[in-house]
């Protein structure tokens, strides 16, 4: 009976030392690439790491035929990328995004005054099928109409699969936001994933002005709104991540109105007063007109 305890206890210790190993010699040298944009020229921080000013690419050497050679990539994990633009009295722009192994992955960002600053983040990751691929849009506004090689596909949030492997044109459109379009490439064995954020277009607006003393009724943009509801603590947290196990990032007190950026399951993404994104309990904020 002694032997056996002693033989599982040594198998455990011996997992537990190849878990170790695995994670720390073998996970940790794993990297993959980083590709930042954005006008005006920003400071990049990745994790809170100062990275460097754009146009950054964190890519494989020219020189280099295995990807997890180039010492200029990033080891694998999640993160927050932030950048900060070095001229303007722009507001921060933050997301969260994961580097996968040996692909690229980009941010790109256009800073404007207020909500008509646009951008876009294209990643990767593996699926199981190395025979089929995905593609899923996601879109900042939501509900704005997906074009794949000029075809209408559907609105977002939305998710393609199985499509032709080679390079595409993408395009997201939504009545008083200015049009968006970026060319990605559909991969078999992976699923692509573009989060695109649309700026409202200042000739709308100016359109709907003009139009507004007239008797024939002009669309005008209609930006949601929420307002904090009682809590019983005086505040309401404010979340990085749409979970409790999200970081605090900041607080807001019942009565006040934020726009609302998105929607999941029992969160809401709000827009703050100093431009930054986080998310809240729905249970404790209501949508207004």
């Amino acid at each position: 009976m002694k032997k056996i305890v002693f033989f599982v206890l040594l198998l455990i210790v011996f997992a537990a030392l190849a878990l170790f190993f695995y994670q720390f010699f073998w996970v940790k040298h794993e990297k993959g690439a980083l590709q930042v944009t954005a006008s005006p020229q920003s400071k990049v921080y990745l994790g809170g790491e100062y990275l460097g000013t754009t146009p950054l690419c964190r890519c494989p050497r020219s020189d280099s035929v295995d990807m997890q050679n180039a010492q200029e990539m990033l080891p694998v994990g999640e993160y927050t990328v932030r950048l900060v633009p070095e001229s303007g009295s722009f507001p921060e722009f933050q997301e969260k995004i994961r580097i996968e192994k040996s692909v690229l992955t980009v941010v790109d960002r256009k800073f404007a005054q207020g909500a008509s600053s646009e951008g876009v983040v294209i990643s990767l990751t593996n699926i199981r099928n190395e025979r089929e691929n995905e593609l899923t849009i996601v879109s900042l506004p939501d509900k704005a109409d997906v074009y794949l090689d000029q075809a209408l596909k559907g609105q977002t949030p939305l998710k393609l699969t199985n499509l032709t492997p080679s390079d595409h044109t993408l395009t997201l459109q939504k009545a008083g936001y200015k049009e968006k379009s970026v060319r990605i490439r559909v991969t078999n064995g992976y699923k692509l994933s573009a989060k695109g954020y649309l700026g409202i277009d200042p000739s709308f607006i100016a359109e709907a002005t003009t139009a507004s003393s007239s008797a024939t009724p002009t669309p005008s943009i209609s930006v949601a709104k929420v307002r904090i509801l009682q809590t019983g603590t005086g505040f309401l947290r404010v979340r990085d991540d749409n979970s409790l196990a999200g970081k605090e990032i900041t607080r807001v007190t019942p009565g006040e109105e934020y726009t609302l950026l998105s929607e999941e399951e029992g969160w809401f993404e709000i827009e703050l007063t100093d431009g930054k994104n986080g998310w809240i309990s729905a249970q404790y904020a209501e949508k207004v007109e």
